[in-house]
């Protein structure tokens, strides 16, 4: 039973390439946002960071696919075919739910919005800090437990010190930890699959 609870987690972890292409492809629009934010109005980066989302998912999703195959393919000890994946795990939807379980915060997001568009990014960091905080159980990796911490903890902390300039600050403190997250992340799913041969 405990080798296919193992082999549940592992993976989930190799066909989600532990989550990097998420944390590439956010960490890429959040930064390329956080740029934007230096030249635009408060209210409209307020709202393309809000929705930044709408151009990751995609990259991210397509990051995802070529980035498990390339795991798999590429650290095969023969060298051809992939390692099998489970047909049926049940962690998948489990998976799923957590993926889009942010978005139910949208309403909030909206109202923070029309209150005050400035608050947007503190509200993203912590968001997104409970957002990754479960995957750190589901993909067995601990720096999710640093990087949902950092980032609600780290955004709350610029916040604090810069005030209200502390807007594209934010945005780009969450861009980095997800790009500085991500190799770590991929580096672990290509060991899994290393584990997986022997």
């Amino acid at each position: 039973m405990e080798n296919n609870i193992n082999r549940a987690f592992n993976d989930i972890a190799v066909r989600s390439a532990g989550g990097a292409p998420f944390l590439f492809a956010y960490g890429a629009t959040f930064t390329f946002t956080a740029v934007l934010s230096f030249f635009l109005p408060k209210s409209m980066a307020a709202l393309i960071a809000m929705f930044q989302g709408c151009a990751a998912l995609p990259l991210a999703f397509w990051l995802e696919g070529s980035i498990s195959r390339h795991i798999r393919r590429g650290r095969c000890s023969s060298g051809v075919g992939l390692p099998t994946l489970l047909s049926n795990n049940p962690l998948q939807h489990l998976s799923a739910q957590l993926a889009i379980s942010q978005v139910l915060a949208l309403p909030a997001l909206i109202v923070a919005y029309r209150l005050h568009p400035g608050a947007i990014p503190i509200l993203l960091a912590s968001l997104g800090g409970v957002h990754l905080f479960p995957y750190a159980w589901l993909h067995q990796a601990r720096i999710y437990l640093f990087l949902s911490s950092a980032m609600s903890i780290g955004g709350f902390v610029i916040q604090l010190c810069l005030g209200t300039s502390a807007f594209s600050y934010i945005l780009l403190y969450i861009g980095t930890l997800y790009l500085l997250s991500a190799p770590f992340l991929y580096k672990r799913a290509a060991q899994l699959v290393d584990i997986s041969q022997k």
